[in-house]
């Protein structure tokens, strides 16, 4: 066992961990951040998305070991400091952007890093950037609606599906 420390959502935290512990799973079961999900357990599903260090990554394909001294986010600390949601999260609520929601922790994580380094994308760089994420109620075409919306873009051209 070894022990990690990093800052999650802002907070320091520690733990002990196998070489084997999963990001994931330390962030679910030794923090209780439970809404990061476990999809795939292969990188194919992007359930699992948190930032760690700025950087969108799949926390079922990290170590916890790798992420000792980051930054890491979940889908926990995304929303604002006074426990409201984001202008992303409310844009999924208003768009429906979810259905089923187990997509939604790690398409918001996802598109919350596209904003941060292209903050008006269109409508065929929001589908490019998503390749990674899996949902399979919406077809898409609501998340991508909200993505845009939470970017201040007029929705009213994105066609229907």
């Amino acid at each position: 066992m070894t022990k990690v420390t990093m800052t999650v959502n802002g907070k320091s935290v520690s733990g002990e961990v196998e070489g084997r512990t999963l990001l994931v799973d330390f962030l679910r079961d030794a923090q209780r951040l439970t809404g990061t999900h476990v999809g795939c357990d292969t990188s194919q599903c992007g359930a699992c998305t948190v930032h760690v260090d700025g950087l969108q990554v799949k926390s079922c394909t990290m170590f916890a070991l790798e992420a000792d001294g980051a930054t890491v986010t979940t889908i926990e600390g995304i929303g604002n400091a006074d426990g409201t949601m984001s202008a992303l999260q409310a844009s999924f609520q208003e768009h429906h952007g979810l259905q089923c929601g187990f997509c939604t922790p790690g398409m918001i994580m996802a598109a919350s890093s596209l904003l941060k380094v292209n903050p008006k994308p269109t409508e065929a760089e929001i589908r490019h950037h998503l390749e990674g994420n899996i949902c399979r109620c919406t077809g898409y075409h609501n998340i991508v609606k909200a993505i845009m919306a939470a970017s201040g873009q007029d929705v009213s051209a994105i066609a229907a599906e």
